[in-house]
Order: C-alpha cells, then sequence, then structure tokens
C-alpha cells in the first residue's frame, strides 16, 4: 500500500478505479458461453465445468443423500455458529416485513401497497478460494420470509466435483429447495435460460468476480432480474489518531483476502497513523494463510491522508464503498453527512466481519461504486410492491371530474369515457 498525502480531486476519479478484466474480452466471453447453454443445455454446463472447474459430471443436482453426509460432515462447533448467526440475520430481516396500510388519499378512494414474493429465484455462492457458506444465509433466509415459492442455488463443484459441506448445511438449515453444482458464467446462463437438469427463474442473487458480475449484468438484459452489480470485495476506512492502528489494519486485511481483485483503502486526517497503520499491515499479514493474495489485494489498494475527516468523508462519498468503517472520533454525529456506501460500521469496535457473519445486517453489498445507486439485498430484493385501490361510487363522483378534466387535456378521450360513464350512470339513477 501506498501513502498519498492530500490527493486533489483531479485525481479521485483515478484513485477511484477498481482492477478490472478487459471489458471486451470479458463481454465476448460471457455472450459466447451463454449462447452455447442456451442451445446445448446440459451438454454445455458439462463442458464448461470440465475447462474451468477441472471436474468432468454428468449429474449437477446436488441428491439428498450428498447433503445428509454434508451434515455430518460439519464440526457441531460451527454448526452452532451458524445457527447462531441465522438467528440475527432473520431477525434483522423479519423486521423488515411491510405493514399494510390502506390511506384515504381522497373521499371514497382508498389506496394500499403489499409485498408479494417473487416466485422462482436463484442464488449464486462462489467457492473457489472461500466457499462463502455465509452468503447462503444472506441470501436464503430474506428469500424464506419473504415467501419465495422455489429457491435454486448454484455453487462450484471442487476437484472432487462436491460442494463445501458448510454450504450444504447452510442450504438446508435456509430451507433452499435445489442446489447445483454448477459455477461462473455457466451458473448464471443457466439460470437465465433453463436446460432439461436446471430451472429458469425470475432473479439471480450473490457475488462473485467480475466474470459472474458481467454475466448477471448480461442475464438482466435477457429480462431477468439481478440483485445489484456486485463484483470484487472492497473496503474503506477512515479513522483518526483516536482509532487503534492494529484494528484498522486487520480489517484492511480481512478484506484484501478475499482475492487479489479486491481493494480497501485507508482514509485519515493523521501521518502518523497512516504509518503505524502501513507497519500493523505488514506484521499481520505475515501470518496469514492467503498471504499471497493479500499482497496481490494490497497493490492496488492505498492509504489516504487528508487534511480533515471531513475532507476524507467526502472522498468516500465519491468512491462509494461497498463496506465502510467510520472510526474517528464523533463519528455517530457525522452520519448524516455519509451519503454513498453499502454498508457502515461505526466505531472501533464495529469490524466488518461482523457484517460478513452474524450481526444481521446482509452482506450482499453493492461494489465499484454502485453504492451511489445500488441498495444492499435486504427482504424488499425478494418481492415485488403491488398497489392496490378501491373507488366507491362517492369517491369516483368526488375524484371523476379531476379525471375528465387531465385526459381531456392529454387527448386521451378513452379515459375520460371510462369515467364519463360511471358518473352518468349514477346521476341516472340518482334521478330515478
Amino acid at each position: 500500500m501506498k501513502i498519498l498525502l492530500n490527493p486533489q480531486k483531479e485525481v479521485w476519479s483515478k484513485l477511484s478505479e477498481r482492477n478490472a478484466v478487459s471489458g471486451i474480452d470479458l463481454n465476448q466471453t460471457v455472450q459466447d458461453i451463454f449462447k452455447d447453454i442456451e442451445k446445448n443445455g446440459d451438454f454445455a454446463i458439462e463442458k464448461y465445468t470440465q475447462l474451468f472447474d477441472g471436474v468432468a459430471l454428468n449429474q449437477f443436482k446436488v441428491s439428498s443423500q450428498e447433503i445428509e453426509d454434508a451434515n455430518n460432515l460439519v464440526d457441531e462447533n460451527l454448526k452452532n455458529a451458524i445457527q447462531k448467526a441465522s438467528a440475527s440475520i432473520e431477525k434483522f430481516h423479519a423486521s423488515q416485513k411491510e405493514i399494510i396500510n390502506p390511506i384515504e388519499t381522497l373521499k371514497g378512494v382508498t389506496c394500499w401497497r403489499e409485498s408479494k414474493a417473487i416466485e422462482t429465484i436463484g442464488i449464486y455462492i462462489p467457492g473457489g478460494t472461500a466457499p462463502l457458506f455465509s452468503t447462503v444465509l444472506m441470501l436464503g433466509i430474506p428469500a424464506k420470509i419473504a415467501g419465495c415459492k422455489e429457491i435454486v442455488l448454484c455453487s462450484p463443484p471442487d476437484k472432487n466435483g462436491t460442494i463445501n459441506p458448510a454450504i450444504l448445511y447452510a442450504a438446508q438449515l435456509t430451507g433452499i429447495t435445489q442446489v447445483y453444482k454448477i459455477g461462473g458464467i455457466q451458473a448464471v446462463a443457466s439460470l437465465t435460460y433453463g436446460t432439461a437438469t436446471v430451472p429458469k427463474v425470475l432473479k439471480i442473487f450473490g457475488p462473485g468476480n467480475q466474470y459472474v458480475t458481467a454475466a448477471k449484468l448480461y442475464a438482466q438484459q435477457l429480462g431477468v432480474a439481478i440483485d445489484m452489480p456486485a463484483g470484487p470485495s472492497e473496503l474503506l476506512v477512515i479513522a483518526d489518531a483516536t482509532c487503534d492502528a492494529d484494528f484498522v489494519a486487520s480489517d484492511l486485511l480481512s478484506q484484501a483476502e478475499h482475492g487479489a481483485d479486491s481493494q480497501v483503502v485507508f482514509v485519515t486526517n493523521s501521518e502518523e497513523i497512516a504509518e503505524k497503520v502501513l507497519l500493523a499491515v505488514a506484521n499481520q499479514k505475515e501470518s496469514l494463510p492467503r498471504k499471497e493474495l493479500v499482497e496481490k489485494a494490497l497493490l492496488n489498494s492505498k492509504i489516504l491522508v487528508f487534511e480533515t475527516i471531513i475532507k476524507g468523508i467526502e472522498f468516500s462519498n465519491y468512491y462509494a464503498p461497498e463496506h465502510l468503517i467510520v472510526a474517528f472520533s464523533d463519528a455517530e454525529n457525522q452520519l448524516d453527512t455519509i451519503e454513498n456506501a453499502g454498508s457502515v460500521f461505526i466505531g472501533n469496535y464495529s469490524c466488518e466481519s461482523a457484517g460478513d457473519y452474524a450481526s444481521g445486517t446482509n452482506h450482499t453489498l453493492p461494489t465499484n461504486g454502485f453504492a451511489k445507486n445500488y441498495s444492499g439485498v435486504s427482504l424488499d430484493s425478494f418481492v415485488k410492491k403491488i398497489t392496490f385501490q378501491k373507488i366507491t361510487a362517492q369517491g369516483i363522483q368526488y375524484l371523476g371530474p379531476t379525471i375528465e378534466i387531465m385526459a381531456e387535456a392529454e387527448q386521451l378521450m378513452a379515459h375520460k369515457n371510462a369515467v364519463s360513464i360511471r358518473l352518468k350512470k349514477l346521476q341516472d339513477a340518482n334521478n330515478n
């Protein structure tokens, strides 16, 4: 990580760049695989599973026996931890249920809104270097609370043709109905088109590398909804002299270890703290088993020293981080200045890892600057909002003339007539 002093706004765009694969090559690869899956279905899945995951499979659906075996392989302490985290996540997301609240907008006109579950959803869970069973909880639990009828999970197999047992245990715990050993672009394509084996879904959730993100964006063009563009993980920390440099370093490393394409940024108003954090990062990373990945991620990470914390917050809003830790004095009184972030962690003890696993908030969050216009996953992500209205005879008499005037002004006479005919019949009935 490099320390940069008082970077001016002219270079903020450059400083905010994330690691990226060539867009042209990436998009072409995605389109080629999608076309192959659309045309050849399961045969294409077999081909890409062998090519990208290094294993030959002719059966992709995880059997009930495999799930039972997986449950027996998961350590009891881990099971207890997953159950405890599950309870927190369920409690937080259940609190987001919409309360139906009919409103009389005008006399005799009542309107309300109800949430209806998206019937079939797909969940993508990365395997690779870190099998994210925690993401199964983050997506499966709100899907279940929302009432989604069919929850389909795809995750890449390992070299033995199996999915990590903890992923399967979490899937069973959260009520996921179908699990498939399919990863990467081919998983997203399979959920988009449907094959003889894999059902077609209406919305796809889940994080992944830049290939998975590009595949989800392409699926969206084909009419399948997605949660958000969620790519490689990122974290920005804003701290001053009141922070603990060891804490900050540990948080930066916790995100850097996700992968070589992850990015972490430390923002401060103190050169002394910047140096302390840099030293702590160097010391702590030496003992990490994923040291090689961490070091690659740190090559595209940085420490920025601004004159004031307020300037640091301004940069953070420009960067729009997936995760934001604010560990400076008076942080709670500055929260209203935070405009763009996927999830915010307040104070020295609010480590980002808590949100990743067990505090209750969802860790599926917008990356690559999309926190400027996307929210993280919530219960709302799994439902459609349908509006309802009921207009009585009194209501149409009260509202009708307004509609007639507006419709005629727009030269939509059939719209006007839909009201006029009702008003005339009511008038005739009253006259009789």
